[in-house]
């Protein structure tokens, strides 16, 4: 009898372990590509309307905030803004993909000259003229393609006007396109006027705010700021304290913002930045806020999500570690480990993702750079599993800077090999297929979304973030994924 109770436990025992095992190897490594769904989407972009302004009023009874208040802001994506000139998709992604090669080479110049010890400023500069003196502003690269692709709507004084502005986790800086202009680009509202708010404050040469700058200069005690960007964008202009309102007639008081009277770029209306980045003056720092996510739309669609701070991670996040670099405190870096195909893990060594010793290399999360840059040997280890995964489906010539494309101009929907991030905790993320395989006409042309660079840098970009809430625990160091969250 003993023996058979024996016998019966051991037969439990491997039927549990045998449905263990058909579940591990029967995970999915394939992914459902909608072909037909992705290029309608190239087609409605070119005539999308833009947006109706909105406005935020500020109530008599405005909630009180503290650094635990939750809210959230509207994102809106630059196409449900800014109707697009271009007569194809074609163009339209071509234009975007400058931009993004901009960006690229501004955050990996940003990161190269903090590991040798320098700043912008050491850079070859441009003399700007500003109310009589004369500024030194750095441009780092070329010429002005653009920025910014999410944007919000936030309330500037008191009481509040209303503008657009870019969301960027690469930067730190908030600022806004102030009056009286010695040079302003054309926004959408009407340029801010500090003598009608009554919380405007200029913040003193002395003032911790003003010490956290980069470049800063002082004017009859009066801190002033700059900042430029990679794509030769720049903002010149006094730093002050300001009330900013929110959604729900949220009102913070005193944030430390740039009042630019001297700007140059194409921030298609935009009248200034939302620094998210992990510096001393990006809007989550000052607003000390434990926590905030978002959830980056599809870029081709009028769709909206929103910028949530505070607010709790979702139980279902696939989460990593959040790292830190005492070089650059603006990037949020993320602990990866590898990268899969078809649920096979990729032979590169786990140094190529790591932060090294003197503050170079690692992986950081971007919401301002499209397409995901890794390291030539990485993103090679990558496009060739993919490559050998897909012999069945129709090649097509390269794009832009895409070397793998395929034709599916003959297909509705197509079965593509699962790509999949691994996490230093053992977790992974799973893409859609749509975040790896982008359209770049509208006659069936589709593209793997990913793209070597020879620096240490790798970063994740927004078109791998699509769909996906991004949180960012800053209280608990950690970042977390939630497909479907928007």
């Amino acid at each position: 009898m003993a023996e058979n109770w024996v016998i019966l436990c051991f037969l439990l025992a491997f039927s549990h372990i045998s449905a263990v095992q058909s579940r591990t190897f029967s995970l999915p490594t394939t992914a459902d590509l909608d072909v037909s769904d992705s290029i309608q989407k190239t087609l409605n972009v070119l005539s999308l309307t833009p947006h109706t302004l909105q406005s935020l009023t500020q109530s008599e009874s405005s909630l009180d905030f503290s650094s635990s208040s939750t809210f959230s802001l509207q994102l809106h994506t630059r196409s449900s803004l800014h109707k697009s000139s271009h007569k194809d998709y074609n163009s339209l992604l071509r234009a975007r993909l400058a931009r993004d090669s901009s960006r690229v080479k501004s955050l990996q110049t940003r990161l190269h000259l903090a590991v040798n010890g320098l700043k912008t400023s050491d850079l070859k500069p441009l003399d700007r003229e500003f109310e009589g003196e004369e500024l030194e502003v750095p441009v780092i690269s070329g010429t002005s393609h653009g920025s910014g692709e999410y944007f919000s709507r936030v309330g500037i004084g008191h009481p509040p006007s209303q503008v657009y502005m870019v969301l960027d986790t690469g930067s730190d800086v908030n600022w806004v396109q102030c009056a009286p202009c010695a040079d302003c680009y054309q926004q959408t509202d009407p340029i801010f006027e500090p003598a009608s708010s009554s919380s405007y404050s200029p913040l003193t040469c002395d003032a911790n705010q003003c010490q956290y700058l980069d470049i800063s200069e002082c004017s009859n005690n009066t801190c002033m700021y700059e900042v430029s960007y990679g794509d030769g964008s720049y903002t010149v202009g006094d730093f002050v304290t300001e009330a900013m309102t929110l959604a729900d007639s949220v009102e913070v008081k005193d944030i430390a913002i740039g009042c630019g009277h001297n700007n140059e770029g194409l921030f298609v209306g935009a009248a200034g930045l939302l620094g998210l980045g992990g510096g001393h003056l990006s809007f989550p720092s000052q607003i000390n806020a434990t926590s905030y996510s978002y959830c980056l739309v599809d870029r081709d669609s009028d769709s909206t999500s929103t910028l949530d701070f505070n607010s709790p991670m979702p139980s279902d996040a696939v989460t990593a570690p959040l790292l830190r670099n005492d070089k650059v405190d603006t990037f949020y870096y993320v602990e990866l480990t590898g990268l899969s195909v078809a649920g096979n893990l990729l032979h590169i060594p786990a140094t190529t993702f790591k932060v090294t010793g003197n503050g170079g290399g690692g992986v950081i999360v971007d919401s301002g750079t499209a397409v995901t840059r890794l390291q030539s040997a990485a993103y090679n280890a990558l496009r060739d599993s993919f490559v050998n995964a897909t012999k069945g489906l129709p090649s097509a010539i390269g794009v832009a800077l895409f070397d793998t494309c395929y034709d599916f101009s003959k297909r509705k929907s197509v079965q593509v090999p699962t790509v999949s991030f691994h996490f230093s905790n053992g977790q992974k993320l799973d893409l859609p297929a749509k975040n790896y395989l982008i359209p770049v006409d509208s006659s069936g042309t589709f593209c793997f979304a990913f793209a070597p660079t020879s620096s240490s840098l790798s970063i994740i970009g927004n078109v791998q973030q699509q769909g996906t809430r991004v949180s960012y625990d800053l209280k608990r160091s950690i970042i977390g994924f939630s497909p479907n969250k928007c």
